[in-house]
């Protein structure tokens, strides 16, 4: 079984050559220095126990689940070594790096094993939405220990009979009195709801106040910690664990909440603000996990294809290993061209993130056109390309004991949580484009001029158009149906201007086998890839009415 090597070079170039990256707090040294050692842990730690995460799981006893052997210890290493808290603000605990930074080394820990990597990936969320809407005491109480990685954060959403439609939730919150309130209600899907890595566990629940308006304006978002502050257990338990396709090491809970003393987080009723507080910031880290679960796959394949020798070369006679021949060539191209372009469209994210965050408009525009594309463009992505690396090893693929087959499964989640791939489309089409007559979307679409072919960037803008007409006819059924070949196009065409501008920067690499291999993989994406955005951007004006 193949090992897992961070792609370093390629994230480093990133930061440092092909994207608008600039930091007064970290340098090209500084780059190198900090991803190197996230490598180590990646490596050397969390990729040995990802095949006995998978296989063994987690277990639930009474109440208590024991997550997978290695990784409470291998998360005391990732919590010791200060990973936690890299991005987070240093007034409480972290090291204020850039997102630009901290999203490789995200991708190295999601690569590694990424039923592990949801644990921080989760309390990332729940950090973000205490800072940003969080009372100044909870920030005190909670973000320190969140942020080292003491205490992780949940998302309780979701009830068996809600779904993605947050508007029928049932889950209740009754005030005690002394500005606690009391919690009841059952969550499912709750990704490391209960665990033994950490001392607590803060969980974020939506819930509805008595006499709440219906529907999702009368949800409200609380705080409601595992132990509470005199280190009482709170009303609440595990009651299940999910048996899933995939990410067995990651512990899937159903959550029981009987009472629980819980504190209100932002206002009354404005838990969906609360809510996509979280839940944008997972968007964009689940579209790196696609990113990095891919590349994951890609090693896998790519090295067993270098190992296998079967056929013959048609000039020589002679036998060859498999990815000498034309068909394995294709696929493994395909995968790798796809990663990168997903790297880069995240990365690109990223560093528009750290602008954002310092106040400027655009920037932030830019993050919010680009976070429903990255979370579904690059997870579709990921599953195509963990499909290929099965069938890059033929019969054996569908084997286990190759360990292609965990890498698809892992990824089939991808597409359907934190928001299914359908909702981001419509989040695309209706709150990103019609939304403001899509002046942010065609400003996207102009600035990658003269890194793609002009036809694509007309014909995206003839779809931008079309979807604002269908609009403003009210013809919504018509834009929803259009909004998935949209996104898909727009992902398509957006990963090819990426590809060329990665090429074209790399020209003069101290390492010219690099530079060839980005103009390679350039070449072959606007080859073999981009050609598909043009019968998405035809599925979207001419099928849609079919739907």
């Amino acid at each position: 079984m193949s090992a897992y090597n961070p792609p370093i070079q390629d994230m480093h170039f990133l930061l440092t050559q092909a994207l608008d990256f600039e930091s007064e707090i970290v340098d090209s040294e500084t780059i190198e220095a900090v991803l190197d050692e996230a490598a180590k842990l990646a490596r050397d730690v969390l990729a040995p126990i990802n095949v006995q995460g998978d296989q063994k799981g987690a277990s639930l006893s009474d109440g208590a689940v024991t997550t997978a052997p290695g990784f409470k210890e291998a998360y005391a290493q990732y919590r010791d070594g200060g990973w936690n808290a890299v991005p987070f603000s240093d007034e409480y605990g972290g090291q204020g790096l850039p997102w630009a930074l901290a999203f490789p080394i995200q991708e190295m820990w999601q690569g590694a094993n990424m039923s592990f990597g949801l644990c921080p990936l989760l309390n990332q969320g729940a950090v973000e939405a205490i800072s940003v809407h969080g009372s100044q005491e909870q920030k005190d109480y909670y973000l320190a220990k969140l942020i080292s990685g003491e205490w992780t954060g949940t998302m309780n959403l979701t009830e068996p009979q809600a779904g993605s439609d947050l508007g029928l939730l049932r889950s209740k919150a009754e005030p005690n009195g002394d500005g606690s309130y009391k919690v009841s209600g059952q969550k499912i899907f709750i990704t490391y709801g209960e665990h033994d890595m950490a001392d607590n566990i803060i969980h974020l629940v939506l819930a509805r106040l008595p006499d709440a308006p219906d529907d999702v304006k009368g949800i409200s978002l609380f705080l409601v910690p595992k132990f509470l502050e005199d280190g009482t257990r709170n009303s609440l338990q595990c009651i299940g664990l999910e048996h899933k396709l995939g990410i067995h090491g990651s512990p899937t809970c159903t959550m029981e909440f009987s009472g629980a003393t819980g504190y209100l987080l932002g206002g009354e009723h404005e838990g969906l603000k609360c809510m996509f507080t979280m839940m944008n910031n997972a968007r964009l880290s689940v579209g790196l996990q696609g990113v990095a679960i891919a590349e994951r796959a890609y090693q896998h394949a790519a090295a067993y294809a270098a190992d296998r020798t079967q056929g013959k070369d048609f000039t020589s006679g002679e036998r060859v290993s498999i990815d000498q021949h034309a068909d394995v060539k294709r696929m493994l191209l395909s995968m790798k061209s796809q990663i990168e372009a997903g790297r880069a469209m995240t990365y690109d994210a990223a560093v528009a993130l750290d602008k954002a965050h310092g106040g400027d408009a655009q920037a932030r525009a830019k993050v919010d056109l680009l976070t429903p594309i990255v979370k579904a463009w690059c997870t579709d992505m990921s599953v195509e390309v963990t499909s290929l690396g099965v069938q890059v090893h033929g019969g054996m693929g569908f084997i286990e004991e190759t360990g292609a087959a965990q890498f698809y499964r892992d990824a089939r989640i991808l597409p359907i949580y934190e928001g299914t791939n359908g909702i981001q489309a419509a989040d695309l089409a209706f709150r990103k484009v019609l939304r403001d007559g899509g002046q942010v979307a065609n400003a996207y679409i102009d600035s990658l001029a003269g890194n793609v072919d002009s036809a694509y960037l007309d014909e995206l803008k003839s779809a931008t158009a079309f979807l604002i007409k269908a609009g403003g006819e009210n013809n919504l059924d018509l834009v929803a149906g259009a909004s998935v070949p949209y996104l898909k196009a727009f992902g398509t065409i957006a990963g090819a201007a990426m590809l060329a501008r990665c090429a074209e920067k790399a020209k003069g690499h101290e390492d010219s086998n690099f530079a060839a291999q980005k103009a390679k993989i350039a070449a072959f994406y606007r080859s073999n890839i981009l050609p598909l955005a043009g019968g998405h951007l035809e599925a979207a004006i001419k099928g849609s009415a079919a739907i």
